[in-house]
């Protein structure tokens, strides 16, 4: 199998930064799929990341409430002149009755908070790159985008990105001030990208971020039992963990674990390394809570596909092949995506 590091990787660009082809997605060390793992398994594994080569880490307000930022800027601190430092904000957790909620909001104040609550927890004086988590439809984009070029222009934030956006609101949105990223799901089982947003990236010159590029564990050489999932986490409401759908999905990795055993790697590597074929732009964020999978995602900058390769595995996990939509009716009215139809 192949598990290098990434120092020797050739670097892509993210707005004014150089960074390895592979970053890492904090999330789930504090959110979404349930209990996240102890401060004893979450601190090593960034360090680990950094020795490993990795220097972009991507987090968000939203992530635990604020706790991702808090444990991503204690950890990092000693490190911050090495690395690259995501961050959203226009969504983010609101206390209620019984606890706390996400609302997402992109009015100018609320953005200009969220941001000075992150620098407050990432430990930090400057986000490098600091993302419109959603686009707040109540609000036009170039309100929200223009309050994050005034962070700029104040040395809060020194790029600007967005996520799960339509490529006419990615236009829109460049117009006010350059955007150095989207960031969106894409993998081999999401192909929402491919519609337009890709290209659109390319045109204007920024990065394409893919975030779950593991299909949310789909993915791997041993996916995940949504049976088993905990009560808070989010793929329960997502339709294709769920009957019947499910069932017709796991079908599809027969022939993706094949190619994977012929070069040989591991599934993970094999989904990794088609997404970085797909552009000079491309960099995925996994995201991982085991030391073992950090290693193993690593090792897919390595791996070279053939055009047959790549030919054979976009027959056979494909916007056709996979059956049902990746978000449920509420999350999926939320975001701006461009949306393929789903069996």
């Amino acid at each position: 199998m192949n598990n290098p590091t990434l120092h020797s990787a050739a670097p892509r660009r993210i707005g004014p930064f150089r960074v390895p082809p592979i970053g890492l997605g904090c999330m789930n060390l504090s959110h979404a799929y349930g209990a996240p793992p102890p401060a004893d398994t979450a601190e090593p594994l960034l360090l680990q990341a950094l020795d490993l080569g990795v220097t972009l880490f991507d987090t968000a307000a939203l992530y635990g409430f604020g706790a991702n930022e808090l444990l991503v800027g204690r950890v990092l601190k000693p490190y911050r002149h090495k690395i690259v430092l995501c961050s959203k904000g226009g969504m983010a957790g609101q206390a209620f009755e019984g606890g706390m909620r996400r609302v997402i909001d992109g009015r100018p104040q609320a953005i200009r908070r969220h941001c000075e609550d992150s620098l407050k927890r990432l430990q930090t004086d400057t986000i490098d790159l600091y993302y419109l988590h959603r686009w707040h439809k109540a609000v036009p984009i170039e309100d929200s985008v223009g309050a994050v070029a005034r962070l700029v222009e104040a040395g809060k934030v020194r790029a600007v990105g967005l996520s799960e956006v339509s490529a006419p609101t990615l236009l829109k949105a460049h117009a006010v001030h350059p955007i150095a990223a989207l960031q969106t799901e894409y993998s081999l089982w999401t192909r929402n990208a491919e519609i337009a947003v890709l290209q659109a990236c390319r045109d204007i010159g920024a990065a394409f971020v893919a975030f779950s590029p593991l299909g949310r564990g789909f993915l791997c050489n041993t996916p995940p039992d949504p049976a088993a999932f905990d009560v808070k986490d989010i793929r329960r409401n997502m339709p294709r963990f769920a009957a019947p759908h499910w069932a017709a999905n796991l079908r599809l990795l027969d022939g993706v674990r094949a190619l994977a055993a012929a070069l040989p790697c591991t599934v993970a590597q094999l989904a990794l390394a088609w997404l970085l074929a797909r552009g000079e732009h491309v960099v995925p964020i996994p995201g991982t809570t085991q030391a073992a999978h950090l290693q193993d995602n690593a090792g897919a900058a390595a791996i070279t596909l053939s055009a047959a390769q790549i030919g054979r595995l976009d027959a056979l996990v494909n916007a056709a092949t996979v059956s049902g939509a990746r978000y449920g009716d509420q999350a999926s009215a939320e975001v701006d995506t461009e949306a393929i139809a789903v069996s």
